[in-house]
């Protein structure tokens, strides 16, 4: 069974993300209190309803590029270059762009 409280937390690092940048799920994992927790927000933000505002598309994999393949992935790549995020050979440097609470 699920537990809300985990995914309350996932949802509140997530939410804290700020425009134009972006988080990892393991960054986001270990900030919500998740150490190796990265695939538990991946699975947490898999569930999310389609109308969504919490800014799931900030959320990466550890090399900087979006998890999520086909009309997916390419609408989270829409979204992050709309605020300003350079997507080069399907990669974010994170270097630049990642969040740094």
């Amino acid at each position: 069974m699920p537990d809300a409280s985990l995914d309350e937390r996932i949802w509140q690092v997530v939410g804290s993300i700020p425009r134009g940048t972006v988080a990892t799920y393991a960054q986001v994992a270990q900030l919500a209190g998740l150490p190796r927790g990265a695939r538990r927000v991946g699975r947490t933000l898999a569930t999310l309803p389609a109308d969504t505002r919490l800014p799931w598309h900030r959320v990466v994999n550890a090399h900087g590029r979006v998890s999520l393949r086909g009309a997916a992935g390419r609408h989270q790549q829409d979204r992050l270059r709309s605020e300003g995020i350079d997507i080069r050979d399907d990669r974010i440097s994170l270097a630049r762009f990642r969040w740094t609470p």
